[in-house]
């Protein structure tokens, strides 16, 4: 049977989701686990790869297992054995050909900047001191809407065969001392949100004119976009999949 596991992560110990040669991964523990307590090798695929310091408050992955099992029980096992900064929420049949990666419909990330500094918060946003303009960072969101390249964003040297992604939402929103940035979109390259907001933080400082932002996406050169703004504020918050995957 195939399954899917829905949890989430404090990313601050991990070397990104994707398993590494000599780096733990939050992929590498959820599997261990899952090897000793169905006792079988078990190999998970995710909804995506986040990056060094990413968190998620929503991922899937699927595994395949030969293995019966009651799903409240290995629910409660699995939080049980995992590290406290790992949180399994549900496990469920789906059919024999889903995936985690190549159903998702979306993704949904945000990312957190602080304007006051918290000494209770500061390894969950990234703090900045100067004054955004956040109508213009909005005016530059909605740029997005206009491509579906985004080359200019993406980490150099990477293995895609496509930089085409689709926007579905880009929007800048203050929630209480914070202002956060939301982005939604059919998948996304790597380092390409942290790219994005440090373009429009840029924007919001006065460094950059928002219709610039059309030539920067058009250059298809990294180094034209702003800087990559630290990993430790950013989240992946949904993934989305069609409602007839599972059984």
């Amino acid at each position: 049977m195939r399954y899917f596991i829905e949890l989430s992560y404090n990313g601050k110990a991990y070397h990104g989701w994707q398993n590494q040669p000599n780096d733990t991964s939050v992929q590498e523990v959820i599997e261990n686990a899952l090897t000793k307590l169905l006792k079988e090798n078990i190999a998970i695929v995710g909804a995506g790869r986040t990056d060094t310091g990413v968190h998620a408050k929503q991922m899937f992955a699927h595994f395949d297992t030969e293995a019966t099992f009651n799903k409240e029980k290995l629910v409660f096992k699995l939080n049980s054995f995992l590290p406290k900064d790992v949180n399994i929420h549900d496990i469920f049949k789906v059919k024999p050909n889903a995936h985690a990666r190549f159903d998702a419909l979306s993704r949904m990330y945000t990312y957190r900047i602080g304007f006051k500094k918290n000494a209770f918060n500061f390894e969950n946003t990234y703090y900045l001191s100067q004054t955004l303009d956040v109508d213009k960072m909005n005016e530059a969101a909605k740029i997005l809407f206009e491509y579906k390249d985004f080359q200019c964003f993406s980490k150099s040297n990477t293995d895609v065969k496509t930089y085409h992604c689709v926007i579905m939402k880009a929007f800048w929103f203050i929630e209480n001392d914070e202002l956060h940035f939301t982005i939604k979109a059919d998948r996304f390259l790597r380092n390409m949100v942290r790219a994005i907001v440090g373009t429009m933080i840029n924007i919001g400082m006065g460094k950059m004119d928002v219709s610039e932002l059309h030539n920067i996406i058009k250059s298809k050169d990294r180094s034209e976009a702003g800087y990559s703004v630290p990993a430790h504020a950013l989240y992946l918050v949904e993934v989305e999949y069609p409602e007839d995957i599972r059984i």
